[in-house]
């Protein structure tokens, strides 16, 4: 698990970079072609790792139901992200890696559902969503890279 939880770590600090190399207009860019934009896949990485992790587990997680359904599987931007959220994103980007590691510890993580993911990961443990969530922040953050050529 320390591998995995490391790994993590070193995908959301590739995340974080993206706050300082561009500004909240860029990252709002839906450049044409795309049907989302930088900020809206920070989001999505943030809500897919409480929902493979802790609703996978019949756990509440850390996140409001708000934030889950604007950024959740099936969206996209509906309006420019505003500062203050730009802000909750890229504060959440650190502090759930925190408390998901201090839950990991607690042992609260101690029954999993069983499921067959979006992308075809089957899940049958919580270590399996670790896994599952680390492979897509990684293909999240390779589509990243090709709208930021873009903005």
């Amino acid at each position: 698990m320390e591998t995995i939880l490391k790994t993590w770590k070193a995908s959301r600090k590739l995340y974080m970079e993206f706050f300082d190399k561009y500004s909240l207009e860029q990252l709002n860019k839906v450049p044409k072609g795309f049907n989302n934009n930088l900020i809206w896949n920070i989001g999505h990485i943030i809500v897919t790792q409480q929902k493979l992790i802790y609703k996978g587990a019949n756990l509440q997680g850390y996140i409001s139901d708000d934030l889950f359904d604007q950024y959740k599987s099936g969206t996209k931007p509906t309006a420019p992200v505003s500062e203050n959220e730009a802000n909750t994103l890229k504060a959440l980007l650190t502090s759930l890696i925190e408390k998901t590691e201090m839950d990991v510890a607690k042992d609260i993580f101690v029954s999993y559902n069983e499921r067959i993911t979006g992308i075809g990961f089957h899940l049958e443990s919580v270590r399996d969503a670790f896994e599952c969530n680390n492979y897509h922040e990684g293909m999240h953050l390779g589509y990243m890279m090709g709208i930021r050529k873009f903005v």
